[in-house]
């Protein structure tokens, strides 16, 4: 009978000791970790190393400091035309001609639409048809007065249904008049209520017309801030996303404020030629005092993504810092952390730097 082999000798003398197998798993984990601690400190979002062989740039640098700083409160205002009306029919008709298409410019005076009424068209020759019987009359009884054949009151009551008759052709032919609705000033057609075929009435509006190139901005100020509008006084005004600014003048200003918002309606005159048009939405600039605060250049701020980055200059080379901005004026933003005053930035082409290259002073 054949005995069983024991392996427990064999596993054991092929097995290294396990003291052994620990400490060389030891000496091979620490210096791992060792690299992993190391690359985790040089890693900061937004940082790109500089190529060995990148050239140093030329660029211009500048000192932070903290500068007064004007304080503004945005009021938000829409662009509206400073003239403009809403076109209606002054008496009713069906619509049997409209003249004009939306976004036309037209003249003063020109047609905008027509309307048919018969019973108008009967009215005038019914008053017309009186008006000459009532001629006559008083010319004969005129004729008559002055032969003496009748009494002065006769020939007087014939010349006052005359008169009446007169004034009703007049009214009469006003009224034909309105059949024809034409353009009170200078625009464009902005919006068609009405297309031909409708009925037109008193008071249901055919067309709206804006003069484009007198503009107002209409905004509503808080009575917090109000005491700083005056009339005539000019304004900074700045269109949406736009970084240049225009400056508009107070032109009106609403005497009472509004029992519900507690606002005061306000309308400055724009600059003609601005570009502008009806209906832009734009925020007025209220001054409300002064602040200090940390400046830059605008060109020094660059935009990656979500984030705004600039440049510090450090040891003669580029430094990137991710920076939180706030208000632009004048060609400056206010920079409200990821800078200390003193600070030397560079203040043009940052956008083309990358983080630790070398710099030149232009």
């Amino acid at each position: 009978m054949m005995t069983p082999k024991h392996t427990s000798d064999r596993v054991h003398g092929s097995t290294p000791h396990p003291a052994g197998r620990g400490l060389w798993t030891h000496r091979l984990v620490l210096p791992v970790g060792l690299v992993l601690l190391a690359g985790c400190g040089k890693a900061r979002p937004g940082h790109t190393s500089a190529p060995p062989d990148l050239p140093s740039a030329q660029v211009r640098t500048q000192t932070v400091a903290a500068k007064p700083f004007a304080s503004f409160d945005e009021v938000v205002g829409t662009v509206r035309a400073r003239l403009r009306a809403t076109i209606e029919a002054r008496t009713s008709g069906r619509i049997i001609e409209l003249a004009v298409v939306l976004g036309q410019r037209i003249k003063a005076g020109e047609l905008i639409a027509r309307l048919d009424a018969p019973e108008i068209s009967a009215r005038l020759e019914q008053a017309e048809a009186s008006m000459q019987q009532a001629e006559r009359e008083s010319k004969r009884l005129a004729s008559l007065f002055s032969q003496q054949a009748v009494a002065r009151a006769d020939q007087e009551a014939a010349e006052s249904r005359y008169r009446v008759a007169l004034g009703i052709v007049a009214e009469a032919r006003a009224m034909m008049g309105f059949m024809e609705i034409r353009a009170p000033f200078d625009g464009v057609v902005t919006r068609k209520w009405v297309d031909a075929g409708d009925q037109a009435a008193p008071g249901r509006p055919l067309v709206d017309l804006e003069d484009p190139s007198r503009l107002q901005l209409e905004t509503d100020v808080p009575e917090a801030i109000a005491s700083s509008i005056k009339q005539g006084v000019s304004m900074t005004i700045r269109m949406g996303q736009s970084p240049a600014n225009l400056s508009g003048t107070i032109a009106e200003i609403a005497p009472i404020a509004d029992p519900i918002s507690r606002t005061f309606r306000v309308k400055l005159d724009l600059p003609a030629g601005s570009g502008l048009m009806s209906g832009q939405f734009a925020r007025l600039l209220v001054p409300v005092g002064e602040s200090i605060a940390l400046r830059v250049p605008a060109s020094a701020v660059v935009q990656r993504g979500q984030m705004e980055i600039l440049f510090a200059v450090e040891n003669q080379r580029a430094r990137l810092h991710l920076v939180k901005t706030g208000r632009r004026v004048n060609g400056e933003i206010e920079i409200l952390s990821g800078l200390e005053s003193g600070d030397s930035i560079v203040a043009d082409n940052a956008a083309q730097l990358v983080d630790g290259q070398a710099l030149q002073e232009k």
